[in-house]
């Protein structure tokens, strides 16, 4: 009989992925995009190159996830209520594309070849790890007897999540706080609008 194989190493610590993330977003900010190398931020941060991989795929994806560092792609605290914990996350991810640099970012996405690796992480960072969010929010929403099962629960977080980054990409408009209030006004007002 053949023995389990266990992954090598130690599990990645929240404490050196903090520290990675903090080292990250540093450089980022600091220097540019261009300069976030694994490289880098382990010398910077302390934290061994094996442990960065062990989180993240690649130096675009610490990127996007120092970019992003916190709240927008994490379900938080639901206690208040679905509209307070969703426009906490909207305003957060906007908030988070409205800076320099996470417009330089989003500049250098709408260039970039679709299958690119920046674009793979803003994807699987970003796009997906937010909608993930925001699924859990509704799903303990409606384990609270808050709102009822939504319908088609894709197409739903679609519509909450696909205007930001189609702001984002497109940049025709501005993306503040009020944007983000109203993406998750109109969220809470689909959900709870009674079904015949």
């Amino acid at each position: 009989m053949m023995n389990d194989v266990k992954p090598r190493g130690r599990p990645p610590s929240p404490a050196a992925r903090e520290k990675a993330l903090a080292a990250a977003h540093a450089i980022l900010m600091e220097e540019g995009f261009g300069r976030l190398t694994v490289e880098a931020v382990a010398a910077r941060s302390g934290v061994g190159k094996a442990t960065l991989y062990r989180n993240w795929t690649n130096a675009c994806e610490l990127a996007m996830a120092a970019l992003i560092d916190g709240a927008p792609t994490e379900a938080g605290p639901t206690e208040n209520g679905l509209k307070v914990a969703l426009t906490a996350q909207m305003r957060a991810l906007v908030k988070a594309f409205a800076t320099t640099r996470g417009r330089q970012i989003a500049m250098t996405l709408a260039a970039a070849d679709p299958e690119s690796e920046m674009t793979r992480a803003f994807r699987n960072r970003v796009i997906l790890s937010s909608r993930e969010a925001g699924r859990q929010l509704i799903t303990e929403a409606v384990r609270r007897g808050e709102i009822p099962p939504p319908v088609e629960i894709e197409t739903l977080l679609d519509m909450v999540y696909g205007p930001v980054f189609y702001r984002i990409l497109a940049g025709h408009q501005p993306l503040n706080a009020a944007f983000a209030d109203g993406l998750a006004d109109n969220a809470v007002t689909i959900l709870t609008v009674p079904r015949p």
